[in-house]
């Protein structure tokens, strides 16, 4: 484990000897460099290939599935070049949190910091007239990654609802359900799950999981990379229009930064996490090529027919893919109780002092039960699987993912070096206005295209 850090002080420990870092020899605010590699102490550190394949397993989930929706939405070539600039601009942003993150920790001389720590720590320490809003931007970045959590469970309702109305609809077809039905039918097995505590109690599901989900990949390939269609009769370049859409789906689907911080804080070797080639680069380039060809050759095989998950064009009447649809159901269903330990958490630690002890247990149930209820009602009010992804990517993913870091990394250096010519706080409000691009277009598409759809 690592020491405990207090988040209301940044009292200065003895000096010790210190190795290169990211830092220089003299800290950026001109004192001595506290290096906080040499104070962790992780008891199980994890070594620099089990780093990659965490942060490799925590971009690719099920978002995978949904890259060649989000190629219908732009065409070939503008999909190709949008899925490497969201590669680009989401490694940029874990980079400048994770950098952000390392100089606070030197200054503060603590040995690492979480998320939330990082932005709260990065205000106290700030400007003066930014100081008293720590607790807040605290407040703030732990209801975002609730926020990431939650939309995200309410998508895997869809995902598993969908997929169980596929099956189901293929051996019984004279009797069928709607999306909307097959989530209230959830929603008892969900809370039940739900109700696990303990994250090593999750161990098994997170590993029956994984397995599912790489058969499902390797399937859904064999099928994708069969008999496909000429690319005359795909769009190259859509309206632009559409775009939104795709921008909000590939953050959803790319982004992994709400795990980057307790991966580099385990790390035996943290150095190893930035630089070139680095943890960080390695995996993200792997990810966006990824993500680019599963995205085009699945919109090159079904067309404008693709779907919001692949696994659901996958044909009915074929043992092999509907094993698939089985397996991405199953994965998806023990995913989501992993998912739901994380805001489960944030939340009951902000609750749990208002009522008496003997009331927690009791407490635990009805939020965990609320929760799941939530989340069922999200996906039942949206049952489109493709519009709810653009929908919590344009709203959730995009703000823990881009707006977080870039407001932190600006507050960080306004005091202290925004480089030549202020390069930082240009770069920073370029990257500003396109998170606004996307929360605004990306809404603003995905309510419209769910205004006509139920309308």
């Amino acid at each position: 484990m690592n020491e405990n850090i207090s988040s209301e002080s940044c009292d200065p420990l003895p000096m010790q000897s210190t190795v290169t870092l990211n830092v220089t020899d003299k800290d950026v605010y001109g004192e001595d460099t506290y290096n906080p590699f040499e104070h962790r102490n992780v008891l199980h550190p994890t070594s620099t290939l089990g780093s990659f394949f965490h942060l490799l397993k925590s971009s690719l989930g099920s978002g995978l599935l949904a890259m060649p929706a989000a190629f219908k939405h732009t065409g070939l070539i503008p999909g190709c070049i949008g899925t490497a600039l969201v590669g680009v601009i989401a490694t940029h942003c874990v980079h400048i949190l994770v950098t952000t993150s390392r100089e606070i920790c030197s200054h503060c001389r603590v040995s690492s910091l979480s998320y939330t720590d990082t932005c709260e720590k990065v205000f106290k320490h700030g400007p003066h007239n930014l100081r008293k809003y720590s607790q807040i931007v605290r407040h703030f970045a732990d209801y975002a990654m609730a926020g990431v959590c939650l939309g995200g469970t309410s998508v895997y309702v869809i995902f598993i609802a969908s997929s169980l109305k596929d099956i189901c609809d293929h051996f019984n077809p004279n009797y069928t359900f709607t999306v909307k039905e097959y989530c209230g039918f959830l929603l008892i097995p969900l809370i039940v799950l739900t109700q696990i505590r303990h994250l090593k109690f999750l161990v098994p599901f997170s590993l029956l999981a994984n397995i599912c989900l790489l058969l499902t990949f390797v399937i859904t390939c064999i099928y994708t990379f069969s008999d496909l269609k000429d690319i005359s009769t795909v769009k190259l370049a859509s309206s632009p229009t559409q775009w939104p859409l795709f921008l909000s789906t590939a953050i959803f689907a790319m982004e992994g930064i709400n795990v980057v911080m307790p991966v580099e804080n385990e790390m035996k070797k943290p150095q190893h996490f930035l630089g070139c080639p680095g943890v960080l680069n390695v995996t993200m380039v792997l990810v966006a090529v990824l993500y680019a060809v599963v995205g085009m050759f699945g919109y090159l095989k079904y067309g404008d027919d693709v779907k919001g998950s692949i696994t659901i064009n996958l044909p009915q009447d074929e043992i092999l893919a509907l094993t698939a649809k089985v397996m991405v159901a199953t994965a998806v269903y023990f995913t989501y109780c992993l998912q739901m330990y994380a805001p489960m958490d944030i939340i009951w630690s902000r609750i749990k002092d208002s009522m008496k002890q003997k009331f927690h247990n009791i407490g635990q149930i009805i939020l965990r039960t609320i929760s799941v209820a939530l989340t069922v009602i999200l996906a039942v009010a949206v049952p489109d699987l493709e519009l709810l992804i653009g929908l919590v990517g344009a709203i959730f993913f995009s703000t823990l993912g881009l707006f977080i870091p870039i407001v932190v990394e600006t507050v960080h250096k306004w005091d202290r070096d925004l480089g030549k010519f202020k390069y930082i706080l240009w770069k920073n409000t370029l990257l500003l206005l396109f998170y606004l691009l996307v929360l605004v277009s990306g809404c603003y598409s995905a309510i419209k295209e769910i205004i006509i759809k139920f309308s």
